[in-house]
């Protein structure tokens, strides 16, 4: 039996934990101390390192865990990531001694150059590439490659269950409701958000179909959001891609 705990970290980051009763393996250790005193109050022996990306928020622990643990780590082959022992890219797969999973790996550059996802029995670990109704800043990859990783994650099924690496849920409900103030889910997911936040929990996983269902940056081609893309541009968008390119630049001055 498997679960999976959202370990806080820094202001708004999660460090994910796969677990069973005995082994655990992290996703994005971006501090270690935090992990360091949940692995050991629950007895748990860390098999395994997931990373997304190299950003230092995701892999500033990877030093000092892998000395204390000796675990393999994993993350994309097209970055550099610190005691890196298993570069990936998509196609390939990860098989956690210990834990008996096998997860899929998928290529979703955009927030950086090589960014990758991590994919287990209906379960996305996306990194800083899809967020709670919002979507990572583009920093190294390319608008297109952005775009095309979030159309790709988008597809997968409805009931993949998705855990982002940043709690950002609640401000990305805010721009979206300005962008599509007609969308009544967003009126109901913000009020579930808060009521969770009022409690000290998570807003994630979400689910893809509920990020299709609220999240502007998958919602490019829906009337509403185009318009609202069209109205904050001096320029009418040709097409989704365009509308997704005014959307981010319109989210990041937000």
């Amino acid at each position: 039996m498997h679960t999976i705990e959202a370990i806080p970290a820094f202001r708004d980051n999660y460090i994910w934990v796969i677990r069973n009763n005995q082994y655990a393996a992290a996703v994005d250790p971006g501090d270690a101390a935090p992990l360091l005193y949940h692995l050991e109050s629950e007895g748990l022996a860390l098999v395994a390192i997931l990373n997304t990306h190299h950003h230092a928020d995701h892999v500033g622990g990877n030093l000092e865990l892998k000395e204390k643990y000796s675990c393999p780590i994993y993350g994309p082959s097209k970055e550099f990531i610190p005691g890196m022992t298993h570069p990936l890219s998509e196609g390939q797969q990860v098989l956690l001694p210990g834990l008996g999973m096998t997860l899929d790996v998928l290529d979703i550059p955009g927030h950086t150059s090589g960014h990758i996802a991590y994919l287990w029995e209906g379960r996305l670990f996306c990194g800083d590439t899809l967020f709670g109704c919002g979507c990572g800043r583009v920093f190294e990859g390319t608008m297109e490659e952005m775009h095309a990783s979030l159309m790709k994650l988008s597809s997968l099924p409805g009931d993949t269950l998705v855990y982002c690496a940043h709690e950002y849920t609640l401000a990305n409900i805010r721009f979206a409701r300005k962008v599509e103030p007609g969308n009544g889910d967003l009126v109901e997911r913000e009020e579930e958000a808060m009521a969770l936040m009022k409690n000290k929990l998570p807003t994630l996983p979400s689910t893809i179909e509920l990020e299709k269902r609220t999240n502007p940056f998958l919602r490019c081609g829906v009337s509403e959001v185009f318009e609202s893309a069209a109205r904050h541009s001096a320029s009418r968008p040709k097409n989704e891609l365009e509308a997704f390119i005014i959307l981010r630049a319109w989210k990041n001055a937000f």
